[in-house]
């Protein structure tokens, strides 16, 4: 091997040799691009058909620490962009893949986030096929930061969107809320919680094949990630103009992630989650969702939590254990940072 240094150094980041070494031994050797140009040049037979569309995303992710239960951000980073085709109804494809480098990273660290990239990859049924690595000065760079945008087709005649929302519409999640955040969260052991909670780091994209076969009238989804699924909801009521009222009773939560929200007072509606699913679905079609759902591993805990209604368009509610109503309002502030 060309590349000799266990830490990463600024002449990483140089242009030259150095730089040169990281990218192939690193990157290049564990994603396979066809070629090293400064492009890549993509093919697809779906796109031929008439009336497919292109699906394009792109995010940024940073996270402390790096490796958590459950992940890392690596495995964020595939499964966030993978997510975010998905919940529109794209068939995910590509990915390009840039680094941000701290001086003085570990490049054994560096190796293990590429090599589970690459496994998130191979799983969702995505290729890496271009990329770029920088290099900042120590203190500057908080370990690695990673930014991925992806690729995919949206078959012909297939529309998702907020749009499509109507009352009567049942909300279902895929499963249990906010592991993310409480996971990050006592990985950090700031506080000496003594609980291991594992991420629920996800790719969507089996699941969400699976929902789009078993109910073709699915009105919308959403990739629940920072602040939640309150935020989401949210988010998707606004652009509906409907309602949305949740019961509280319906919340499927771990016993350790409302622990921890019980002893720290946060809400687990507005903790993070990189696995969670938010879909509308016409209530004739919920029955079928369910089973479809539950019939993939990210779908196991898959439940009805919720639905749309004419009444108050725009806000969120949710029915609480004692009866009563409470406002579930968009996320103000940051409950947690550094999450994803």
């Amino acid at each position: 091997m060309a590349l000799r240094d266990d830490r990463v150094t600024m002449a990483h980041g140089g242009g030259g040799t150095a730089m040169r070494d990281l990218i192939e031994e690193v990157f290049a050797a564990v994603f396979r691009p066809d070629g090293m140009e400064d492009q890549a040049r993509l093919t697809e037979t779906a796109l031929a058909e008439p009336g497919a569309r292109l699906a394009f995303t792109t995010d940024s992710f940073v996270v402390t620490p790096l490796e958590f239960p459950g992940g890392d951000i690596g495995k964020i980073a595939v499964c966030g962009t993978v997510n975010d085709l998905a919940v529109g109804g794209a068939r995910p494809l590509w990915l390009s893949a840039a680094f941000i480098i701290e001086e003085g990273c570990e490049v054994a660290l560096l190796r293990r986030i590429a090599a589970s990239m690459q496994a998130e990859a191979a799983k969702a049924g995505v290729r890496i096929v271009t990329g770029d690595t920088k290099v900042v000065e120590r203190g500057k760079g908080d370990g690695v930061f990673v930014t991925t945008a992806g690729v995919g087709v949206i078959p012909p005649g297939r529309d998702i969107g907020a749009h499509r929302i109507r009352p009567g519409d049942v909300v279902i999640v895929n499963g249990p809320l906010g592991n993310h955040g409480a996971a990050i969260l006592a990985a950090r052991g700031d506080l000496s919680l003594g609980v291991t909670v594992p991420s629920d780091c996800a790719g969507l994209g089996g699941l969400m094949a699976a929902v789009l076969e078993a109910a073709p009238s699915l009105a919308a989804a959403r990739d629940a990630t920072r602040g939640g699924v309150a935020s989401a909801l949210n988010e998707l009521a606004d652009a509906a103009g409907v309602g949305v009222v949740i019961e509280e009773e319906a919340l499927p939560l771990h016993p350790e992630v409302r622990g921890l929200c019980e002893i720290l007072g946060l809400d687990p509606l507005y903790l993070a989650n990189e696995g969670t699913l938010v879909a509308f679905v016409p209530e004739a079609e919920a029955d079928a969702v369910l089973a479809a759902m539950r019939s993939c591993p990210e779908g196991a805990g898959a439940t009805v939590i919720g639905k749309a209604e004419a009444a108050n368009p725009g806000r969120v509610a949710m029915r609480t254990l004692f009866g009563g109503m409470r406002i579930v309002d968009m996320l103000v502030g940051e409950q947690l940072p550094r999450i994803c």
